[in-house]
């Protein structure tokens, strides 16, 4: 009497698992049929973009950067792609964080000359700005507040590297320049004590 009563015990356990695996083979099969279904997802493309926002007349450092995806039709043309090299290329102006960059928005190679550096002037008059374009070379001076001293020259012929956008609540205005080491010095030196001016030049030497 015990037989029977095992096997329809082990019948009711197979019909109870043979259910459950019905259930679980077409619960399977509605999901995989939507997922063939479903539109695949729209194509992207990985740029770079400013990770933060940027100043002109620097040379964005990697954390300055992150990658975004845009859809193909909205990469902007000559977006720069991961794996460009941009430790030499110098912003030719500010940039807002989010930004794809593109080539347009740094100067044109080489920016800075061998041997020399990218090195950020204030000058007083920041009106003088609206006369100067990138690639101008400019001699630099230094004048102090009293009539007794001529105006030093501090650099002949350094050439324009940037004009950043002036910001508001500063004084002055900045230009960023191509200057040697020693140019550098001496204009580090100067701006502590001295009014920056500049005077336009032909010399391009």
């Amino acid at each position: 009497m015990k037989i029977p009563s095992l096997l329809r015990d082990l019948f009711r356990a197979a019909r109870w698992h043979r259910r459950l695996l019905a259930g679980v083979a077409a619960a399977a099969a509605v999901y995989f049929g939507l997922l063939a279904l479903s539109p695949a997802p729209p194509p992207t493309v990985t740029v770079l973009a400013a990770a933060r926002d940027l100043t002109g007349g620097a040379a964005p450092a990697r954390d300055d950067l992150r990658t975004i995806e845009l859809p193909p039709g909205s990469v902007p043309d000559g977006a720069l792609r991961p794996g460009s090299e941009l430790t030499t290329r110098v912003l030719s102006g500010p940039v807002r964080s989010g930004e794809p960059l593109t080539d347009a928005r740094f100067l044109a190679p080489p920016a800075v000359p061998s041997g020399a550096l990218a090195y950020p002037v204030r000058i007083d008059d920041p009106d003088i700005t609206s006369l100067l374009r990138v690639g101008d070379h400019l001699n630099l001076y230094a004048a102090s507040s009293t009539t007794a001293d001529a105006a030093g020259l501090l650099a002949r012929a350094v050439p324009v590297l940037a004009l950043p956008e002036p910001r508001s609540g500063t004084s002055g205005a900045l230009i960023v320049v191509a200057a040697t080491p020693e140019v550098a010095s001496r204009l580090a030196q100067a701006s502590t004590n001295s009014r920056i001016t500049v005077a336009l030049t032909p010399d391009t030497g």
